[in-house]
């Protein structure tokens, strides 16, 4: 039994952990990194097709975004996740793609009138399309045997709708270990879905460290701090923008502002209209209406039997179409305008931060965590200028913040997390934080309850059957990488994944007709004579 540690170790983004038991292979998450990468991370250890499990805590991009990669990669084997994270998925990664496909085409564009050779987008709609295919939805505590090595169970986590943790039961021989995976452990207290839930036993914990070395403002009634900066920016003649990830944070925006305009916050100022901004989040949106029995909170559910749809009011405007956003901005009357994504590092929200920086009368409201080295993180501790599509802005407008908005536990939160398990796990992992939070995340697990925690690097792999390190992985900085060289690295990735896939194919031909046979050996080598150099 074995594990290794390849995304998110010492960095926030890019969950994905590596577990070997007997002869079954498998993946816990398999996340897109998101704002700077810190340290060269490890590759996955085998080729994709080799894996026969990924295990997907839940749907934010950057716990999913290259499940799509591993499939161009080879990967056919089976993704587990709840209900509401498969569906979340069928939209987050097709849309993924799509933004993949639009960059690339937008910078070849640019390369082709600079000379310049061209980029290929990280994967294509069809893989993201084929991935999906490979979803199978479980319910929450369901104990599901995968196979004779592998036993587990999905429970609430908290962060977004269909989170998890998970519970692995490993098996090899007639040795037994307990694994539990955190994903991203929730705050509570929210407004749609429910508190995280506690565990109680295990051999080995993987515990996320977000906020590991910070604690949240005392809450705060979040509906009536919204509406004081609606207002003033409203006087002012201003726009509130808001970016938000189209997953859960613009949900819970949606459920604040219809509190505003149901309690009257705002009553003179009560026609004030709202754009949802993104068909990503238009679609979640309605994906959250379809989970409610398993994951919405009491309080969700008690609107519902009211007969209120608890996300939704008078005034809300969705724009699907590119037109329909770009008509946001001719609309000189103040609004709030909710637009992915969160960070400011891709989609129409850059649109809006364009029309609005330049604006003392505007105002840009933060709800959500900023990693380092984003747009919206460097939004937020004071850049007075950036650029936007080759254009320098300048920022006059207010910048705000409201930290206690948040989808991730505090420290102490997830201290108490912790606090759950009533037999000491023989070693806890910290992962999913910044580089010096890991480590001092792992001591406050250590100092309160005493407990073997470490922060593993990429590439650390250990014995699970022993608890000892067999390998270190690199602590090496990573290095800037031209964007050509690293898209030649991934179609050739992806060439030679065809070619194994080829190979297993002409295995699997074995017994066939010899007329069969002689027209695919001539069509492998027709091929072969085309491509020879």
């Amino acid at each position: 039994m074995i594990i290794e540690f390849l995304g998110a170790a010492h960095e926030v983004t890019g969950s994905c952990h590596y577990v070997e038991v007997g002869d079954k292979k498998f993946l816990v998450d398999c996340g897109m990194e998101q704002g700077p990468d810190i340290y060269e991370n490890q590759e996955i250890p085998v080729q994709a097709s080799s894996i026969d499990y990924v295990f997907v805590t839940h749907a934010h991009i950057d716990h999913s975004g290259l499940l799509p990669l591993l499939y161009a990669h080879g990967f056919r084997g089976q993704i587990y996740a709840t209900e509401a994270t498969c569906e979340l998925c069928n939209i987050m990664l097709k849309d993924s793609a799509h933004i993949q496909t639009f960059e690339a085409e937008w910078k070849n564009r640019k390369a082709k009138r600079a000379g310049r050779p061209e980029v290929t987008p990280l994967y294509t709609v069809e893989d993201a399309a084929g991935v999906l295919e490979q979803f199978v939805p479980v319910h929450y505590h369901e104990t599901i045997k995968v196979c004779d090595e592998i036993t587990v169970r999905f429970v609430d986590a908290g962060h977004l709708l269909g989170s998890s943790s998970i519970e692995v039961w490993l098996t090899e021989g007639n040795e037994k270990r307990k694994m539990v995976f955190s994903g991203d452990i929730g705050q509570g207290n929210r407004p749609l879905i429910k508190e995280p839930e506690y565990l109680k036993e295990a051999d080995y914990v993987l515990i996320e460290s977000t906020y590991g070395d910070r604690l949240h403002e005392a809450p705060i009634d979040f509906a009536k701090a919204l509406a004081q900066i609606m207002r003033s920016t409203f006087q002012a003649g201003g726009n509130l923008v808001i970016p938000a990830f189209s997953v859960g944070r613009t949900q819970e925006m949606l459920y604040f502002i219809r509190r505003i305009k149901e309690e009257g916050m705002l009553s003179d100022l009560e026609d004030f209209e709202v754009y949802m901004d993104s068909p990503l989040a238009v679609e979640a949106t309605a994906v959250f209406h379809d989970n409610v029995s398993e994951c919405f909170s009491q309080e969700a559910k008690r609107l519902i039997a009211e007969g209120k749809n608890p996300i939704r009011f008078p005034g809300l405007k969705m724009a699907v179409t590119s037109d329909e956003s770009k008509m946001i901005n001719f609309d000189m009357k103040p609004k709030v305008i909710i637009s992915a994504s969160g960070m400011c590092e891709a989609g129409r929200i850059r649109h809006h931060l364009k029309h609005n920086l330049w604006r003392p009368e505007s105002t840009i409201l933060f709800v959500g965590y900023q990693v380092p080295g984003t747009l919206g993180f460097n939004l937020l501790n004071g850049a007075k200028e950036v650029k936007l599509f080759g254009e320098t802005v300048h920022v006059e407008a207010r910048i705000e913040n409201l930290p206690g908005i948040s989808g991730h536990a505090d420290k102490n939160k997830l201290l108490d997390w912790m606090g759950g398990f009533e037999k000491a796990p023989k070693k806890v992992f910290v992962v999913h934080g910044e580089d010096a939070v890991c480590d001092s995340f792992a001591d406050a697990i250590h100092e309160k309850y005493g407990y073997e925690a470490y922060a593993p690097y990429s590439g650390d792999r250990f014995d699970l059957l022993t608890g000892a390190c067999l390998e270190q992985g690199s602590r090496q900085v990573k290095q800037k990488k031209t964007p050509s060289s690293k898209a030649s690295s991934n179609v050739f990735a992806r060439l030679l994944a065809a070619g194994e896939r080829l190979m297993r194919v002409i295995r699997d031909c074995e017994g066939m007709a010899n007329k069969d046979l002689a027209k695919f050996a001539d069509q492998i080598n027709a091929l072969s004579d085309k491509w020879s150099r």
